[in-house]
């Protein structure tokens, strides 16, 4: 059972719609963010009801009206929206006023990008997630926002961290002042691998063993710890990191996950915007 609000998340409700934000972030009138739940669109089967994405399981209009559909919650046009175009990579896109409704309204004019980052304002910056790791980028200083689509190869690429470096170079960003936060995704009993990507992570970094759990033949990662290891490690304050706690598996009646729902499933968005 999701609770309406813990230290770590508030859950919104608006009618059928449901959509989730960070405490943390929620005290700055300037940024508008938000991680969305399965509930409050109009999407049917599989993809019931808030989809944006999975276009071969859902039609075109119905993902344009879920899209609309956020844009009332968040007070943003689809034109004003800009979505990534993910393939677990590390590359961050700096978005501006010229990318306005791509991946929306307009076709994209880019791809490989499973980040996002702009200091630019009424600007929708989203990327998709279902079971993947959301993590959340705010720096109150110099009014910059990111977000970053993290699954097992990324979080293994070091996309958390790319992401700060990118702020740091792009803007200027001081370590002390980002902060960060990790939306709803799988937890470490729900990510079982086999060896091999197990190792991958050991080859990567002896520390990440710290975050593996050998069950049988098979490991069980906490993909949430490695990206707060990493994110400290990157020199973050840890009173600015933090995490949902949320299990995008354990609550599928809540969340769209790949794994607890075998692949039939829609699309969440994680979605910021500066004001």
């Amino acid at each position: 059972m999701i609770r309406e609000k813990t230290e770590s998340y508030r859950l919104h409700r608006e009618g059928e719609r449901q959509y989730l934000t960070f405490p943390q972030l929620d005290d700055y009138e300037e940024l508008r963010h938000l991680f969305t739940t399965r509930h409050g669109g109009v999407s049917q089967g599989p993809c019931a009801t808030w989809n944006f994405g999975e276009r071969h399981l859902d039609t075109d209009e119905n993902i344009l009206q879920n899209f609309e559909l956020l844009g009332q919650v968040l007070g943003a046009d689809t034109d004003q929206m800009v979505t990534s175009a993910q393939t677990h990579t590390t590359n961050i896109k700096v978005v501006t006023a010229a990318d306005l409704g791509k991946g929306v309204v307009r076709e994209r004019d880019y791809r490989d990008i499973d980040g996002l980052v702009t200091d630019e304002r009424n600007l929708t910056i989203i990327t998709g997630h279902a079971d993947c790791n959301a993590i959340f980028f705010f720096d109150p200083v110099r009014q910059v926002i990111g977000l970053a689509h993290s699954g097992w190869r990324g979080t293994l690429a070091g996309i958390g961290t790319a992401m700060v470096s990118k702020m740091k170079t792009e803007y200027g960003c001081q370590l002390s002042d980002i902060i960060t936060g990790i939306g709803p995704s799988l937890c470490q009993d729900c990510f079982e691998v086999d060896e091999d990507v197990a190792q991958a992570f050991f080859d990567a970094d002896e520390a990440y063993r710290q975050f593996a759990d050998r069950r049988g033949c098979k490991f069980h990662i906490d993909l949430k710890g490695i990206i707060h290891h990493d994110l400290l490690a990157a020199g973050l304050a840890e009173g600015n990191l933090s995490d949902m706690e949320l299990c995008t598996k354990c609550n599928k009646e809540m969340f769209f996950s790949h794994r607890g729902h075998q692949g039939r499933r829609g699309l969440m968005v994680a979605a910021m915007m500066l004001v």
